[in-house]
């Protein structure tokens, strides 16, 4: 699926931001439309997880992990919607961080920025 997508640099480990990515319990700290999210059993993160996600103006939705790449990337779809895309990849002083928005929700695009900017602020943090 073609995305419209947002990247940064981010002078920590990709497993440290990948950390980020996949702990349920960080999202509200770094995804701005997400006050809380919980899966529907206790296993890690993974294709096929399924879970709730309460948006930013308490509406609970569901979800499922429709991609997962251990490490890597992961996406998924909210209330049956194919939704954003979040991806890490090694560079030389760090990682780039991608995510990614379908074609027709350009406007999120913003969102997604900001939950880079954040992303970065937690993962260099932790360095």
């Amino acid at each position: 699926m073609r995305q419209l997508t947002v990247h940064r640099h981010v002078d920590a480990e990709p497993d440290i931001v990948w950390s980020l990515l996949v702990d349920l319990d960080a999202w509200p700290r770094w995804g701005p439309s997400v006050q809380h999210a919980s899966l529907d059993d206790e296993a890690p993160l993974g294709l096929g997880s399924t879970g709730h996600v309460r948006t930013a103006v308490g509406l609970s939705l569901p979800f499922a992990i429709t991609s997962f790449e251990p490490g890597r990337a992961w996406g998924w779809s909210v209330a049956g919607v194919p939704a954003t895309t979040h991806a890490v990849r090694p560079e030389v002083d760090g990682c780039r961080l991608s995510m990614g928005a379908p074609l027709w929700a350009p406007a999120y695009l913003p969102v997604l920025a900001a939950a880079l900017v954040r992303i970065d602020r937690l993962a260099t943090a932790r360095r």
